[in-house]
């Protein structure tokens, strides 16, 4: 029987508001508590949310309305050197569902609100202390909370991930800024398609919506690392520039990036990946999201991966006698896994910023890979993931 009956989630994104969610679903009185002055809807740009993440926002009956809100995508292919290359997929899986960051936001505090959950705004986590009964954390603003639980979900730039372990790696660069657009553009796209694009300087993505837009991200190799703010002071109508020069002679990069108004392209600056972190909590302080495991947007499964950890803390806080106890067992379910993913990110990454001899190798290689490559072996084991929230763990 658990004795753990209160927690404060920091951290208002995506993982935060489900594992509070999850954690009231579990008996256990959770707060959420974000640095940001209020709610972040209208910062980011699109994700994918694959198979095994929707079927875990099921579980605290938040599936349906991100389905209400995202685009179905049930093909994927591959453009090398100009050509199309059906990517195989798995048959009986969903599709892709392709979602707006801050809609996705929107959809998961609601769902918190509508579970009971409170939200505080304009709460910069600076410390915590600990007792033989609870956590306190303290605020920037002075403030203070306390519970049984502290749960980190505070992104990349976790400072509960510093204060488990001041000594704890921070996220790498991948060499690649990101940047996305919604426009209207008058190029035929294959219908109901993602198409991963390796563009004769630079890789980039598009997909139809079903509306006359076309949804668009590029992946800029960059040797300078730019923070989203550092991004975001150079003029959209530069890095329009930039991206007009890189993508000029792809089709339909060429033709996207033109079609992209300053108004319309989302910056979003460095892109990262999280190495392995030691240690995913100390005392009454355990981390989930990208706090811990961020494996990079070339995975598909960054969103999907954190929805999942913080549904399987609950679990694991719900059923488990202390929080030690819980942390060690929520650990010893997602870090394989986790890491896993990150991994097969790490090697796409690399494919993405490839030098002029090696993206010649690629034109000849990749319709071979397209042909053989197995969809069960490359996404099986990831996309089949279900939590079965009845189980005790």
């Amino acid at each position: 029987m658990s004795r753990t009956e209160t927690a404060l989630v920091i951290g208002g994104g995506i993982a935060g508001p489900v594992a509070a969610t999850a954690l009231r679903k579990a008996g256990i009185d959770a707060h959420v508590y974000e640095s940001y002055p209020g709610p972040a809807f209208t910062i980011g740009s699109g994700l994918a949310l694959a198979p095994n993440g929707v079927a875990a926002l099921d579980v605290i009956g938040a599936g349906d309305a991100v389905r209400d809100i995202a685009v179905p995508v049930p093909r994927m292919c591959l453009s090398v050197g100009g050509k199309l290359l059906p990517a195989p997929s798995l048959p009986d899986q969903p599709p892709l569902q392709l979602v707006d960051r801050g809609e996705l936001h929107r959809v998961l505090h609601d769902r918190a609100a509508a579970a009971g959950v409170p939200v505080e705004y304009g709460k910069r986590l600076v410390a915590a202390d600990h007792t033989a009964e609870g956590v306190t954390a303290r605020f920037a603003d002075g403030s203070t909370a306390t519970a049984d639980v502290l749960v980190g979900a505070d992104g990349i730039r976790s400072t509960v991930r510093r204060l488990i372990d001041p000594s704890a790696p921070g996220p790498d660069f991948t060499g690649m800024l990101g940047f996305g657009a919604t426009v209207g553009c008058d190029i035929a796209t294959p219908a109901e398609t993602i198409v991963f694009a390796y563009g004769k300087r630079a890789y980039y993505l598009y997909w139809p919506l079903g509306d006359g837009r076309i949804g668009w991200g590029a992946n800029l190799p960059s040797a300078e690392y730019l923070s989203l703010t550092e991004a975001r002071d150079t003029a959209p109508e530069r890095w329009l520039e930039i991206l007009r020069d890189t993508y000029g002679e792809d089709h339909p990069g060429g033709p996207l990036a033109r079609a992209t108004t300053p108004e319309q392209l989302e910056i979003t600056g460095a892109l990262h990946i999280m190495p392995p972190v030691p240690h995913w909590y100390r005392d009454r302080m355990v981390l989930i999201g990208d706090a811990v495991h961020a494996p990079s947007n070339s995975s598909g499964q960054g969103a999907s991966l954190a929805i999942e950890s913080a549904i399987q803390l609950a679990r694991c806080l719900r059923d488990l006698p202390d929080p030690d106890t819980a942390f060690a067992t929520y650990e010893r379910l997602r870090r394989s896994r986790v890491e896993g993913v990150a991994a097969r990110a790490a090697k796409i990454n690399h494919s993405k910023t490839p030098g002029p001899v090696a993206r010649k190798m690629m034109q000849l290689i990749m319709p071979i890979m397209a042909r053989t490559m197995n969809p069960e072996k490359l996404a099986g084991t990831e996309q089949r993931y279900r939590i079965d929230w009845e189980a005790h763990v």
